[in-house]
């Protein structure tokens, strides 16, 4: 159990500095999977983890509440959000659905600027590493930062800053279940290497393809974890009770 050690920041401002940092670790952490669906959250022992007081680590818990990764039982506490296969498909319908609606204001509105961005964010993406390849925390968090900020640039023009945010939230949930799979799942589909096929389309102002693209890459990503979830159904009834993984 980590030692806790008092913080010497200064006071003024330290609670929401702390919460914030809270906040976007555990964040991260239940995106990556390490905090399996339906693992319930000890507030003592996150307040040991991220070294942090109960004040601040509730706060960050109602953060991460709002964005749909935990769920807060007045009985119970707080554990991480389950996944189900009704729960993906409404997921991925809700991506689907607000993704076309930016994607095509954004091929309609956007300027020269906003396509050297794409570009740039695609260039980054594919320098960002194999996720097939062994990688080290660090190159992992490199290469799923810089497909994030590929897929963000795309509807960066359309205009609708709560848009864009709303997309960020569904690429937030859709990573989580994006990870219950192995790298290799993906292999075949990174042979076609769709990504470059939608940032194309794009800039090509090809907006009926582009949209189609899109829309197909997110229901490729729905397929396999779907079949991910059927997995583990089997072995452990209804509903994903994936074995824990060790949390230092």
């Amino acid at each position: 159990m980590a030692t806790r050690v008092k913080s010497t920041k200064p006071a003024g401002g330290e609670p929401a500095t702390l919460a914030s940092t809270a906040y976007e670790r555990l964040r991260r952490e239940i995106i990556a999977g390490d905090f399996p669906p339906g693992r319930k959250l000890h507030i003592r022992r996150l307040c040991e983890r991220y070294d942090v007081g109960l004040s601040p680590m509730r706060e960050a818990l109602n953060r991460v509440s709002r964005d749909g990764l935990v769920r807060q039982n007045d009985l119970r506490g707080f554990s991480v959000a389950p996944v189900s296969l009704e729960d993906l498909a409404d997921l991925t319908r809700s991506r689907c659905w607000l993704n076309e609606i930016a994607l095509r204001q954004s091929i309609k509105d956007g300027d020269a600027e906003w396509e050297e961005g794409i570009v740039l964010a695609f260039h980054r993406f594919s320098r960002a590493g194999d996720p097939l390849a062994a990688m080290t925390p660090e190159e992992r968090a490199n290469h799923e930062g810089a497909h994030r900020n590929f897929h963000a640039s795309l509807i960066a023009a359309c205009g609708s800053g709560r848009l864009r945010d709303y997309c960020e939230q569904l690429f937030d949930a859709a990573d989580r279940y994006r990870n219950l799979k192995q790298p290799h799942q993906f292999e075949t589909r990174r042979k076609r290497d769709e990504h470059r096929e939608i940032m194309e389309a794009v800039l090509a102002r090809d907006v009926e393809k582009a949209v189609r693209l899109l829309i197909d890459h997110f229901k490729g990503t729905e397929q396999i974890a779907s079949g991910e979830i059927s997995r583990f159904d089997k072995v452990s009834g209804p509903g994903l009770k994936k074995p824990a993984r060790a949390i230092p």
